[in-house]
């Protein structure tokens, strides 16, 4: 191992120190990892990261993704030093109300964080979605499309599911932009890996298809600039494992009481001795910080060729200048949403066949749109038939082949969506939304435009029975802040439905879409489907409001007929969308839906909820049963004849 010259030294304990630091005034947080990895991440941010810390958005930006996000003082220590828009003020305030400097990087919150990170896994996972967005974007525009995604990884992320599933698809794929570098420091927070963390990770990730560099001493800059040109220069994934050492230079280096808050007075004071930093807390020399702000003037320079490279393609070929700007922007093309299906009343076809046809006015129209299925395409609709395979052979493709891979299709759909020039969307069953549930959280937290596709909706799975036939997966869906959750009632709905979700950019949507056939109906108010609910059939001086979603709008419209018949005149109000209804002023709501109307709510699944808009709910908060469909929606109770008797039982006619 080479001797390390002094100002890198300096520039490398300057971060250890402001970790340090940061989390002994907080009396918070994770000192331990960005002191092991401050050498790896020194290299890596001063000789290989494309990056200008003055425009953090440039779109050829190598991608940084703190993974192990508890570690998040790496970051914030970098990206100070650095010279983005982080001053020392920020690093005083870690883990404070209104800082910009979060207990976990938050995307959207602190200037060159790219990626919310805290919960192991997914970052690297998104990592992933980041990856293939380069590959598919340079496959389009070229040169001014490429960039690397960068990773540091710990044991934390390497245990999780998703980071296994997410690995495995890029070692398919073999994205060769992708460089992870795994912390391992055989730590976590119980102790040794050994406790629970055995097997040969590396010979795993060989076996994924990926490069590997085995044991790369966590403190010899060399071998570490070594091991990241051999990945540069490897076509796939690379795994680098440095071997560094947690709290590197503190009385708790190499314990995992190293891991997690403060040290305490006593040791800070020790670990500054004998680092040999002599300076106060939070206090940086000049000298450390014209090192790393080279940064600067290299990344003005590296965006300057890239512009001359971007003016070239202007004059050279104007019409695919303007469409990458186009999608840079995240604007659609004019005129889009003229384009979409129309049906015909009377017609009957399952939501999610009419969602693909949506598909196949809207894929040729807008190339940004990306999309995929978990091994369930046949069922989930999501390919159209103009759309070819996106793989290592052919980076212009489409559509994604994820596999059996629910919670990393999320994952990377959300690196994805967080790349400019894509909009993606993946399908899967509602009842496997659970499986991929901490991404749809994420997408949700960071307001990206993330689409989900779940189809197979509800107990009219039939067949399959209980464990495919989703109950609680709406409510539960429902409950996440930001993301909204349509469940339309037939393909008319389903076609705004998604004009709402490609219109959306400040979060995700998830498409709610049944596996049976569904009457196209009359009276469907595209305007009224916008805003989350509307009036579909109404009678003079109603007595009673049904309000239902998806499949159950035709049986409350058949309801309607048999209770019109014996003189009790309903409403029917279709409620697709509860979050854009939420949104709308209350005047209008109070219209649709007013206090004073005694309302039944249909839906075949978890009642919970529905109390904020009825007096009565015919729902179901059992699981259901394996039998045709035919069998097993009267057995349950879905039929119009009981939503007409829950009308009676509400008004007092029973």
């Amino acid at each position: 191992m080479t001797q390390i010259p002094p100002i890198a030294k300096a520039s490398i304990d300057a971060i250890r120190m402001l970790a340090l630091d940061a989390v002994e005034q907080a009396r918070s947080g994770h000192p331990g990892m960005p002191m092991g990895m401050a050498p790896a991440a020194y290299v890596l941010w001063t000789e290989f990261l494309k990056h200008n810390p003055k425009d953090p958005l440039w779109p050829a930006r190598d991608r940084f993704v703190l993974s192990a996000g508890h570690g998040s003082m790496l970051l914030y220590a970098l990206l100070h030093l650095s010279g983005y828009d982080l001053p020392m003020e920020e690093l005083k305030r870690f883990r404070q109300w209104d800082s910009k400097t979060p207990g976990h990087p938050e995307y959207g919150h602190t200037p060159g964080v790219e990626t919310t990170t805290g919960p192991l896994g997914q970052g690297i996972a998104t990592a992933v979605g980041m990856a293939i967005a380069e590959r598919k974007l340079a496959a389009e525009f070229g040169e001014i499309a490429q960039h690397y995604t960068y990773v540091i990884a710990s044991d934390g992320d390497l245990m999780e599911g998703v980071s296994a599933e997410a690995s495995s698809l890029a070692g398919h794929l073999r994205l060769g932009r992708l460089i992870v570098l795994y912390d391992d420091n055989e730590v976590t927070i119980d102790g040794s890996t050994e406790l629970a963390f055995t097997e040969d990770r590396l010979a795993r990730y060989r076996a994924y298809g990926w490069h590997v560099v085995p044991e790369v001493p966590g403190e010899d800059l060399e071998a570490i600039r070594a091991a990241l040109k051999a990945a540069q220069a490897d076509p796939r994934p690379s795994l680098i494992s440095v071997r560094s050492v947690i709290g590197f230079g503190s009385p708790l280096a190499g314990h995992h009481k190293a891991h997690s808050d403060a040290m305490g007075a006593e040791k800070v004071a020790a670990t500054r001795q004998t680092l040999g930093w002599p300076h106060e807390p939070f206090v940086v020399p000049e000298e450390v910080y014209s090192d790393y702000r080279q940064a600067i003037e290299k990344g003005a320079r590296a965006q300057a060729e890239w512009q001359v490279r971007l003016d070239e393609l202007i004059s050279t070929n104007p019409q695919k200048a303007a469409e990458f700007q186009r999608r840079l922007e995240g604007k659609l093309p004019q005129g889009w949403e003229v384009h979409l299906p129309t049906f015909a009343a009377g017609e009957k076809l399952a939501t999610r066949a009419a969602s693909g046809r949506v598909l196949e006015k809207l894929v040729p129209l807008l190339p940004e749109l990306m999309g995929g299925s978990a091994d369930l395409t046949p069922s989930n609709n999501t390919r159209t038939p103009d759309m070819t395979d996106f793989s290592h052979a052919n980076p212009a493709g489409r559509y994604i082949r994820f596999g059996v891979r629910e919670h990393a299709m999320g994952a990377a759909m959300n690196g994805m969506a967080l790349s400019p020039g894509l909009r993606p969307y993946g399908g899967t069953f509602l009842v496997f939304s659970d499986y991929m549930r901490p991404a749809v959280r994420m997408a949700a937290i960071m307001g990206v435009p993330t689409l989900f596709v779940f189809t197979h909706d509800s107990i009219a799975v039939g067949e399959d029975g209980p464990t495919h036939q989703p109950v609680e997966h709406l409510m539960s869906l429902r409950a996440i802040p930001n993301l909204w959750v349509i469940r339309p009632a037939d393909a008319r709905e389903t076609a705004m439905a998604w004009k709402m979700a490609l219109k959306r950019t400040d979060g995700p949507t998830a498409l709610i879409l049944t596996r049976q056939a569904l009457p196209v109906l009359e009276g469907v108010r595209p305007k009224g489907v916008e805003r989350g609910g509307y009036i579909l059939s109404n009678l003079p001086q109603a007595r009673a409001a049904i309000v239902a979603t998806g499949s159950e709008v035709s049986l409350a419209l058949e309801a309607q007929k048999a209770l019109a018949a014996e003189q009790i005149p309903v409403r029917v109000v279709s409620l697709p969308c509860w979050e854009a209804f939420e949104a709308q002023p209350e005047t209008y709501r109070e219209g649709i839906l007013p206090k004073s109307l005694p309302t039944l709510a249909v839906e075949a699944g978890a009642t919970l909820g529905w109390e904020r808009y009825a007096q009565r709910t015919l729902g179901l908060n059992r699981y259901g049963a394996s039998a045709p469909l035919a069998q097993v929606y009267p057995k349950l109770g879905f039929t119009s004849e009981q939503v007409a008797a829950e009308v009676r039982a509400l008004l007092g006619l029973a």
